[in-house]
């Protein structure tokens, strides 16, 4: 498989992102692509929050979270998914599978041993990360789920409308499309997420992941999806906490609170309204009261208990 890796000169000197980078060049299924993710805070700490993040950001979009995170006494992991950050890209677009990308994470939360694991996801991070906990229910306590869907088959207008963009693009720009969201993003957040994309070769996963969104019920992923969505109706017995970008004009307050009703137990959202699709960008009041559900009293240094609750 023909792979770009981004040179490590395009990462320096970020905006509000000062962590140290890790990697994993062997993990099964991923035809020796290094994966890149963060892992922040204490490694002994009672739970980890998994922070996935989806197209076409990067694990970037996680900085306003994070330090949230990690100043509550969590552990933070946030990978970069193959394609995307400083994970390397493969050149041809016919690399990304759902499956692929979906069995990539899985093996990072069992190299890694990660257990008592708050998701944390939006846009892809949700179409895949929210079909990992039935895999591995007995690492996964709490989800904090942001903009995104499950990819059973059936396909929003505003999505449609955003892939017939991507679509027609030659060479995405990924830091304006984010910054449409948010409009007083510094220039130097907006270059913050063109980084990882040193010219249009480098954006083979950006053009595939529109079109691997599953758009009918035999559509690769979506019998997974919907078996995800039958764990999360009848067989989570974790906490959720739900934040909505009401401004998203693709998976905004209608489909996610068709998503809220699918997920036992989860309480009514909270309401971002200025927020668009990229919700992260709101972060640090997301995670806060995120962290203010699930521990009222926040959580104590790991003992001989796995689990804070």
């Amino acid at each position: 498989m023909d792979l770009l890796r981004t040179p490590d000169a395009r990462f320096e000197s970020l905006p509000g992102f000062p962590f140290a980078p890790h990697y994993l060049d062997d993990l099964k299924g991923s035809d020796g692509a290094r994966v890149h993710y963060l892992d922040e805070g204490d490694a002994a700490a009672p739970v980890t929050a998994l922070c996935l993040h989806g197209n076409p950001s990067w694990s970037y979009l996680y900085r306003h979270m994070l330090p949230v995170f990690t100043g509550a006494g969590l552990r933070v992991v946030a990978p970069d998914l193959i394609g995307f950050g400083r994970s390397d890209k493969p050149v041809d677009p016919a690399w990304h599978t759902f499956e692929r990308h979906r069995d990539m994470l899985l093996r990072l939360v069992e190299r890694l041993d990660l257990r008592n694991i708050l998701l944390v996801c939006q846009d892809w991070g949700g179409l895949l990360g929210l079909t990992l906990p039935m895999a591995m229910p007995e690492r996964f306590t709490r989800l904090l789920v942001m903009n995104t869907g499950l990819g059973t088959g059936e396909l929003t207008e505003g999505f449609r409308q955003w892939r017939t963009y991507s679509n027609g693009q030659l060479d995405l720009p990924v830091g304006r499309v984010i910054q449409r969201g948010k409009s007083d993003m510094s220039a130097a957040e907006v270059a913050a997420y063109d980084s990882p994309f040193p010219e249009p070769r480098y954006k083979a996963a950006l053009k595939a992941f529109p079109n691997m969104v599953p758009d009918g019920a035999d559509a690769l992923g979506a019998a997974l999806s919907r078996e995800a969505a039958t764990f999360w109706r009848t067989r989570w017995n974790g906490e959720s906490f739900m934040a909505i970008g009401m401004k998203d004009p693709v998976l905004g307050a209608a489909p996610m609170r068709a998503l809220q009703a699918a997920i036992r137990g989860c309480p009514a959202p909270m309401e971002v309204a200025e927020g668009g699709h990229f919700v992260q960008e709101w972060g640090a009041p997301i995670a806060a009261a995120a962290l203010a559900r699930f521990w009222p009293v926040p959580p104590t240094p790991r003992t001989n208990s796995m689990d804070s609750r």
